[in-house]
């Protein structure tokens, strides 16, 4: 007893002396952030170069995770961990569910902008919000925006008297032109957030306000799927974000409706859990795999099914975030994304993926991350969203929130699909309304033709 309680001091004494190497200023690269840690306490700062708001504040936990130097967890229960290794000037910071790592460098004090926090006056506030956009938005070449004649044209409306409502629809004006997403807006003191951003044209499936769609106008849609195409309904998995049936006696269907939403505390547990039931059907000769009406979440979760599709390693996509405060071409150093094969139940034959304007977010990187599968997987249907990075979400002085993109996902061959989406291999229209009016699904019937024709060259 005595020596087993020497141990246990000694490994908490190397743990103390662990926390306090972390202690002091850090710089994230990109993403515009700098962390204080003090012994139990992080403490993050929203920057731009004239700009800082406090962000949120973490506190260390007492359980360390394999690889995981020291875990900090928010009030909203957000993780975030530095891993394990680096420099005691250099580290890597991991936030919850991406797929990707931070940068931060110690630094010696807190940059000059926050010895004083940016106060709330309607000035400040279109401050922080203009300049985050500037230094830190991806696309405003695609967009063909010019966004220092943007800022400065509404900077003539601000004024000492301007109310929070007449801001709040200032800055709504000023983003909404981009057709963005992951953008938008939330005041709580007003009760309002910004709606949908979409992509011009591409709600036209939707109708009207997306969580009735959600609710209801997906399952009206997926009955003309179900009636003309499945043996039967389809078996429900994950909360019924995952739906698999069968087309025939040999071709799997598998409708995902989103990465996310699974259980009530681990969503991955459960998605493995479901790809185990699904990748045990000996039957599977052939799979059609539908993100047509997929609203997005975790790129971890399409990666976990990626690796059950997968037959060899390889490079799904690298991230990028925007490295410089005024240079738009400059970049973090690259976050490879690597997919391997999972050693649980998989599927290795031809894969077909239907695809459109409501694939969105975490099921574009999931797409992307099918692109370098052997044998190809081919996409059918319109191109998706367009909108694949993390949101960044930011502070202003009054308390509203705020969210942008400031990360790029760039394909083995340097190419993004920020705005336009993945094109499909074989456009065919999405839920087109002459083909709804007539309980038509081209998307599926064409899946059926290429599965077809893959079976009969092999």
């Amino acid at each position: 007893m005595q020596f087993f309680g020497l141990l246990t001091g000694a490994f908490a004494f190397a743990g103390f002396i662990a926390a306090q190497s972390l202690d002091g200023i850090w710089l994230s690269q990109g993403y515009g952030y700098v962390f204080e840690i003090q012994g139990p306490v992080l403490k993050t700062f929203e920057i731009t170069t004239r700009t800082c708001v406090p962000g949120f504040t973490a506190q260390r936990q007492n359980t360390v995770a394999a690889g995981q130097e020291a875990t900090f967890k928010t009030k909203d229960k957000e993780v975030y961990f530095v891993r394990t290794g680096g420099t005691g000037d250099h580290k890597l910071l991991h936030q919850g569910d991406a797929v990707t790592d931070i940068r931060i460098d110690r630094i010696m004090k807190l940059p000059a902008a926050c010895d004083q926090p940016t106060a709330n006056t309607p000035f400040n506030n279109f401050e922080v919000f203009t300049r985050t956009f500037a230094e830190h938005y991806v696309s405003f070449d695609l967009k063909h925006t010019d966004w220092s004649k943007v800022a400065a044209d509404y900077r003539s409306k601000i004024t000492l008297q301007t109310t929070p409502t007449q801001l709040f629809g200032i800055l709504e004006a000023m983003i909404k032109p981009l057709g963005d997403l992951h953008t938008g807006i939330e005041a709580r003191e007003l009760k309002r957030s910004t709606k949908e951003f979409w992509r011009p044209g591409s709600d036209r499936i939707i109708k009207g306000s997306v969580d009735r769609f959600a609710a209801r106008g997906r399952q009206t849609l997926f009955s003309i799927t179900d009636r003309a195409y499945l043996q039967g309904s389809p078996r429900m998995f994950c909360r019924r974000h995952l739906q698999y049936g069968y087309i025939d006696g040999t071709t799997g269907y598998l409708r995902i409706l989103s990465f996310g939403g699974y259980s009530r505390r681990n969503d991955l547990k459960a998605l493995e859990s479901a790809l185990d039931v699904i990748f045990s059907d000996r039957k599977l000769q052939a799979l059609v795999i539908d993100t047509r009406l997929s609203f997005g979440g975790s790129d971890e979760l399409g990666l976990a099914i990626a690796r059950r599709l997968a037959t060899s390693e390889y490079l799904a996509y690298v991230v990028q975030a925007r490295a410089d405060p005024v240079k738009r071409d400059q970049w973090t150093l690259a976050n490879p994304v690597v997919v391997q094969p999972s050693g649980h139940p998989g599927f290795r034959g031809p894969v077909v993926e239907l695809t459109g304007p409501i694939t969105i977010s975490a099921a574009e990187t999931f797409t992307q991350a099918l692109m370098g599968r052997t044998p190809h997987v081919t996409r059918i249907g319109e191109n998706t969203q367009g909108v694949f990075c993390d949101v960044l979400d930011r502070h202003l002085p009054n308390g509203w929130t705020f969210g942008l993109p400031n990360a790029i996902y760039r394909t083995p061959e340097g190419i993004a699909f920020d705005g336009q989406g993945i094109p499909p291999d074989i456009a065919v229209p999405v839920f087109a309304d002459s083909d709804v009016a007539a309980g038509k699904d081209p998307g599926m019937a064409k899946a059926m033709q290429v599965l077809v024709g893959e079976r009969s060259r092999n």
